[in-house]
This record gives structure tokens, C-alpha cells and sequence, in this order.
């Protein structure tokens, strides 16, 4: 009896186990089907153009493109502990932010630009002596005849990060707000706008005839709390798409066409980077690239990454290319010179960071900056997964000449670095497998050239 009574339990533990792992074999993929599918969803409702006639033409214009200044005024401070970390914790050449500029404009001085476009983070952090010292530089450009359009970053605005240093203390310092950026900005778009969007700092002016350059500002500031960094990601509120596509149906109407500028992508420029850094891409990317091409958006000029690469995405038959601009203050530190003529768009790229200094070893301590301030943020994140001293040392040397590359553009695979995983330990090789997809999409071949390429408009 007692044998019989004990058949039964294990007979009805093992059906409660076969049930559970029949459940489970259900459940989870339906799970991942209706997750995934609620993640394809758009966050909100996209008023896609569905408006009949031939999109306006883009008329002739030169123009050039340069992105994420980040210009620190030395006067902040520039030395000291806490100003060493601050350098050791990113990959911007603060130091030399306003060297750069100077350069940087001198250049464009030089140039047959029209006017010129800068895709945000024109700060460090917001600070408004950084703010207002870039104007009185910028200022130089439209004094000269070259028109100057802005549009903020995830920097710049209602930054609670904002900072002097001293010593190994960060002392904080006045930021901007949203009201004090387009003042301070009210000769780089601001002032000569057609319309303004009363809910964020997105505006459209009209650089030359029949052309239309919209600054769309999709950053979170609002969302910026004291003692917490700045919010990084960028998002398309309902009310700033209602306005969006306001301004753009009536651009269809009047024949205009237009040039977006924004700080955050909206194509994804490597497979992978929306899993890895999806705050680089404005949230709803996909739905967003698809709402600005129904209206005859052709090129989306972006920043962010501090990457030169270019990218596109179709939507049916229409197709929209999103040129991503580095860092001026990120080596090689890139000027984009722009030109649409007869239908085409042909850009090339200027970099600086190895004219800045002649004869002297600049450029190779830039880019070796580059390599290593990456290197160290891999190498604290490879620890976090108890990967050992030596496994993160290997796997992020090849992780900081991928980053080096991609920043620059035009990545050649040639020259990769690869991980020998047999100087890894297990653990090593597991981690490695599972983050290896990084690698791959750095350094695989892009469609279109990063720095020197030539498309169609029409």
C-alpha cells in the first residue's frame, strides 16, 4: 500500500513538472512574441503624409556640417583630480575645445559655404559661459555672410551637471534653460525662424530659397533632475509630431524642400547599435524615419555618437539617408563640406585633428586618446561581469580600435583586431561570445562611404 502511495506521488510530481515545462514551452515564446511585437508598436500616433504630386526639388546650395563641440571655456578649470576624471570618463578633447573651433572656423572662413549646420551638445554641459562664449565665436561666421543653424543636445539644456572644478571638488556653475537658449542662440536659427514649436526648441528657417532647414529637438531635458547625469536618450512627444507634421505639409504646399537637423540618429548606423546604445537613436526610430520620408524628407543630418558614418533606411519606395557627423572635439575631429547641385548631394569631410598642431605629435595622442578612454569604460564594464583583469584587457583593446575606427569612418575590416579566445579563460569566452556582435557590426563593410560620398535627391 504504502509502495503504491509513494508511485503516485512520484508519479504526480513528475506530471507536475511535465505540465510546468508544457506550460513553459507555451508561454515563454508566446511571451517573446507579444513582448516583441508590443516593442514593433510606435509609441505614439505618426500622421504619416499621404499627399499626391511630385516632391519639391532640392535647389543648389553649399553648406557645411559640424556636430558636438562640447566648447569648455579653461576658465571652468582644467586641472586637478577631479577634472583629470572627468577626462578619463569620456573621449573629448576639453582642453583643446576651443583651439579647435578657432581652427574649425577659420576654415569654414575660408570655405564657400552658405551657412553652416551644427547638430547639438554645443556644450560641455550647458553651462552658460560655455554657451555664451560659443555664440560670441559663432557670431564671427554670420558677421561674414555664413548663416549658422543650431539645434540643441542632450547636453545643453536644464543640465543640473554643469560645472567648474577646483582641486578634487566640482563646484557647480549656472546652466541655460530652454528660454536662454534660443537668446542666446537667436543669431543661429532662432531669430530668423518661420515657426517655432511653443512646446520644445524645434524651429524651421529657410537658409536659401525653396530650401527649408528644420532643427527638430527631440532631447529630454524637462526630464533632468538635480544629482542625476543628464538624460541621454531623445523622444518625439505627440505634440511635437502634431507640429512636425504641420510644418511639413505645409512645406509640401509651398514647394519647399527640406534639410533635417537633429542631435539624436534615426537610422541605425551599425547592426547592433540600438541593442548596445539605443539612447543614440531617437526613441521610435524606425516609425520616426518612415513619418519624415512620407513627407519627402530625403537627408537627416544627426550627432551624438561622435561616429562619421552614414546611413539609410527605405520606406516602400521612398528612402531616407541619415549623415552622421563626429565630434569636433573627438579625433579626427571632422569638418563635413556639403553641396547639392543638379539633383545630387555630394559631401566631403575635412578633418582637423591632425592639421591643428603641425609638427608635433597631436593628432597621434588624440586618436591614442580615443582608444584609451574607450578602453577603460569597456574594461569597467567587462569587470562588472566578473570577467578577470587579464580577459578585459584583451577583449576591450579590441573593443577601443573598433570604436577608434568607427569614429573616424570608412572602417577598413582589414585592419581589425581580433580576440584571440584562446588566452581567454571560459568565463572569458562566454562573455566574449555573448558581446562579440559589437565587433562585427564596427567593423563590418557600410553601404555608403562615411566621409566622402555622393547620392540622389530626386
Amino acid at each position: 500500500m504504502e509502495k503504491k502511495i509513494e508511485k503516485k506521488k512520484k508519479f504526480g510530481f513528475w506530471k507536475t513538472v511535465l505540465c510546468l515545462a508544457l506550460a513553459a514551452a507555451v508561454i515563454i515564446p508566446g511571451y517573446m512574441l507579444v513582448s516583441g511585437y508590443m516593442k514593433s508598436l510606435p509609441a505614439i500616433n505618426y500622421h504619416l503624409y499621404t499627399g499626391e504630386g511630385e516632391a519639391a526639388a532640392y535647389p543648389d546650395a553649399r553648406f557645411a556640417v559640424i556636430s558636438d563641440l562640447h566648447f569648455y571655456d579653461v576658465s571652468l578649470g582644467a586641472t586637478g583630480a577631479a577634472f583629470e576624471a572627468e577626462l578619463l570618463g569620456d573621449r573629448k578633447l576639453l582642453v583643446e575645445s576651443e583651439e579647435l573651433l578657432n581652427f574649425a572656423i577659420g576654415q569654414l572662413l575660408r570655405s564657400d559655404a552658405q551657412f553652416v549646420l551644427i547638430s547639438g551638445d554645443l556644450t560641455k554641459d550647458g553651462e552658460t559661459l560655455n554657451h555664451e562664449g560659443l555664440a560670441k565665436k559663432l557670431q564671427l561666421l554670420v558677421d561674414n555672410g555664413i548663416k549658422v543653424y543650431v539645434t540643441p543636445g542632450n547636453h545643453d539644456v536644464n543640465n543640473f551637471n554643469a560645472v567648474g572644478f577646483e582641486g578634487d571638488q566640482k563646484i557647480p556653475v549656472d546652466a541655460v534653460s530652454a528660454e536662454d537658449f534660443a537668446r542666446i542662440y537667436a543669431n543661429m536659427g532662432y531669430g530668423e525662424a518661420l515657426k517655432r514649436d511653443p512646446g520644445s526648441l524645434s524651429y524651421v528657417a529657410e537658409p536659401a530659397p525653396g530650401l527649408w532647414v528644420l532643427s527638430i529637438d527631440a532631447c529630454r531635458y524637462p526630464e533632468n533632475v538635480p544629482g542625476q547625469p543628464e538624460e541621454v536618450g531623445g523622444q518625439v512627444s505627440q505634440e511635437l509630431e502634431g507640429w512636425l507634421a504641420d510644418v511639413l505639409g505645409e512645406a509640401a504646399k509651398q514647394g519647399k524642400a527640406v534639410l533635417a537637423l537633429m542631435h539624436h540618429g534615426v537610422v541605425e548606423h551599425w547592426d547592433g547599435q540600438s541593442k548596445l546604445h539605443p539612447d543614440y537613436l531617437v526613441a521610435d526610430y524606425k516609425h520616426f524615419g518612415e513619418f519624415l520620408a512620407s513627407y519627402n524628407v530625403k537627408i537627416v543630418f544627426t550627432g551624438h555618437y561622435h561616429a562619421q558614418n552614414i546611413a539609410q533606411a527605405s520606406f516602400g519606395e521612398k528612402t531616407l539617408f541619415d549623415v552622421e557627423t563626429g565630434s569636433l572635439v573627438t579625433y579626427p575631429c571632422p569638418i563635413r563640406y556639403c553641396e547639392i547641385k543638379d539633383g545630387a548631394f555630394t559631401v566631403s569631410t575635412d578633418t582637423i585633428g591632425d592639421k591643428l598642431r603641425p609638427g608635433t605629435d597631436f593628432a597621434e595622442k588624440a586618436e591614442a586618446f580615443v582608444k584609451q578612454t574607450v578602453m577603460l569604460e569597456a574594461k569597467n564594464t567587462l569587470l562588472q561581469y566578473r570577467v578577470s583583469e587579464q580577459d578585459a584587457d584583451i577583449i576591450a583593446d579590441a573593443v577601443g580600435d573598433a570604436f577608434a575606427a568607427h569614429y573616424s569612418g570608412d572602417a577598413d575590416a582589414a585592419l581589425r583586431t581580433y580576440v584571440d579566445t584562446g588566452k581567454l579563460s571560459l568565463w572569458g569566452r562566454i562573455v566574449y561570445s555573448t558581446q562579440r556582435y559589437v565587433l562585427d557590426g564596427l567593423w563590418a563593410v557600410s553601404t555608403l562611404p562615411d566621409n566622402d560620398a555622393s547620392f540622389r535627391l530626386d
